[in-house]
């Protein structure tokens, strides 16, 4: 065989290969889609989030720290909701809350919103405040309580009590109930759980922290309805990180959640 015929025999065979690849691309579902790209994000991504990123209903959630966010490309990998921040303490609004609200509405990616728990701030000041900038809309998630330890707060790393915790929470809840009409979410974290959390408040849904291990080693007797998997997840639409998170049942579950209905969760 010639120099120039086995030339022109590689680039018949290259140009072969890149259209294959190309029509496997573009027959991938938008499910497929979503689940390519979070382990770009995870310099050592531990074995279960490759269970997490199967999981039929995926979201993420974000605050001002994702920046500009092309909400387009969110939906169109296969988001199937995000929880925004909007607000922290009493004093505090996440400068790209209403952008990233409306942005995520106009795409029509399902949203809420979580209110972050400032621990030196009297609970009904949280509450007078997350009220005024918490939009009450149909449409909207159920909104989310997020309680954890500030330990890296420059004005308020101290901890309370687990009783004067759990009656914070509680009003709170009930008053973020009181002003959306839906029965709220609880997110928290490992350590959380265990000084305050556990054996509490089990006829809330939780949202549970857990990126190195499987929700059941972390959380002793908790089902969860959401699970934090990543917070190094990679989507498209989203410049960097952020947090990926899959919600615990199918399709069924889900309409039942975003309908307000109750669930019957057994995932420990």
């Amino acid at each position: 065989m010639t120099k120039r015929k086995t030339k022109r025999t590689g680039l018949r065979f290259r140009l072969a290969a890149a259209i294959l690849a190309a029509a496997a691309l573009s027959s991938c579902s938008l499910q497929d889609q979503f689940t390519r790209y979070p382990a770009k994000g995870d310099v050592k991504p531990h074995p279960l989030v490759e269970r997490a990123t199967r999981m039929p209903i995926q979201g993420i959630d974000i605050s001002r720290w994702q920046g500009n966010i092309d909400w387009q490309a969110v939906r169109g990998a296969g988001t199937r909701f995000v929880y925004i921040k909007a607000t922290e303490g009493g004093d505090h609004i996440d400068p790209k809350f209403l952008d990233n609200w409306n942005g995520a509405r106009a795409a029509g990616v399902p949203r809420g919103a979580y209110h972050f728990v400032y621990w030196c701030r009297p609970a009904h000041e949280q509450v007078v405040w997350f009220t005024q900038h918490i939009p009450n809309e149909p449409d909207a998630l159920p909104p989310v309580l997020d309680v954890e330890w500030n330990s890296h707060s420059k004005t308020c790393p101290k901890r309370i009590s687990k009783d004067q915790a759990l009656e914070k929470i509680r009003l709170m809840l009930t008053e973020l109930e009181r002003h959306t009409g839906k029965r709220p979410v609880i997110y928290t974290d490992i350590p959380f759980h265990e000084e305050v959390l556990e054996g509490e408040l089990n006829d809330y849904v939780y949202w549970i922290r857990s990126t190195a291990n499987e929700p059941s080693a972390r959380y002793r007797g908790r089902d969860w309805g959401f699970w934090q998997f990543t917070t190094t997840g990679r989507v498209p639409g989203i410049s960097g990180n952020v947090d990926r998170n899959a919600f615990y049942g199918g399709e069924r579950e889900w309409q039942q959640f975003i309908s307000g209905r109750a669930m019957s969760i057994s995932n420990r």
